[in-house]
């Protein structure tokens, strides 16, 4: 009995010892815990990789033949990492690059304009016919951004190398001709020190 009673309260002062404590930080400080693919990561790859497509010649080429900003759409960015990455973060993060830099105007992307056409849709029998939106009367992109995210690793003795590679491409949708590319790098070393028990 003696022994079971040291035991109830050896567990009550291991659970009363730990404790969770957060600490809000600031949304542009770089927290790395795990080494692998995280916010910050996603943010500077989308600034990096959208500055490169927009310093590029084909936006003054289309500027001179149009007169006026391209409109661009982001599809598909495949994860072909060895970890999951949430893209649908990094498109977005592509995105808010695109739209914010002034130099494009940007459409919706699939999944959004379905929402927005059943809205007009909608609006056709219940809005007046003053604020109804008209149908077909979308604005066509010009050109859609692809790309993929891939990765490599090497490892040894609790050291670990990540490679992260973001290629994209910036497609003209008429003609299908591929207007830029563009990669980042993202290089990651963790050491992890061996417990000692």
């Amino acid at each position: 009995m003696k022994r079971l009673l040291i035991l109830i309260l050896a567990a009550v002062s291991l659970a009363g010892c730990s404790s969770t404590k957060v600490t809000r930080t600031s949304s542009d400080e770089v927290i790395d815990l795990s080494g692998r693919w995280n916010d910050t990561d996603s943010r500077l790859t989308a600034e990096e990789i959208v500055s490169d497509c927009l310093s590029r010649p084909w936006i003054d080429d289309f500027l001179a033949a149009n007169g006026e900003k391209p409109v661009v759409i982001v599809g598909t960015i495949r994860n072909k990492s060895s970890e999951h990455i949430e893209v649908l973060t990094f498109v977005k993060d592509i995105e808010r690059e695109l739209i914010n830099s002034g130099r494009v105007r940007f459409v919706a992307s699939k999944v959004e304009r379905e929402e927005v056409r059943e809205e007009r849709e909608d609006q056709q029998s219940n809005a007046t016919e003053e604020t109804a939106k008209a149908l077909a009367a979308e604005t066509g992109a010009d050109y859609m951004m692809q790309g993929v995210i891939t990765s490599i690793t090497d490892a040894v003795d609790g050291k670990r190398v990540i490679r992260y590679q973001v290629s994209m491409e910036l497609v003209h949708l008429q003609t299908n001709e591929k207007a830029w590319i563009g990669s980042n790098e993202v290089r990651k070393f963790i050491k992890q020190s061996k417990s000692k028990w």
